[in-house]
């Protein structure tokens, strides 16, 4: 007997957990982004969009 796909081998239903999943918020990368964004700190500069370059020019003014 085959076993539907819409349901795992423990009885959960696939489409509803996708479905909460989605509507669940910001996965755990997408939190520690936002927060390297919108608070800056220690390791964060992957996530920076500042212009080293015309940083040291404008300080060396």
């Amino acid at each position: 007997m085959e076993r539907s796909k819409k349901y795992t081998a423990a009885g959960t239903n696939i489409a509803a957990v996708k479905q909460s999943n989605e509507q669940s918020g910001m996965s755990y990368n997408e939190a520690k982004e936002y927060i390297a964004r919108t608070t800056g700190g220690h390791g964060t500069a992957i996530y920076s969009d500042t212009n080293t370059e015309q940083v040291r020019k404008k300080n060396q003014k």
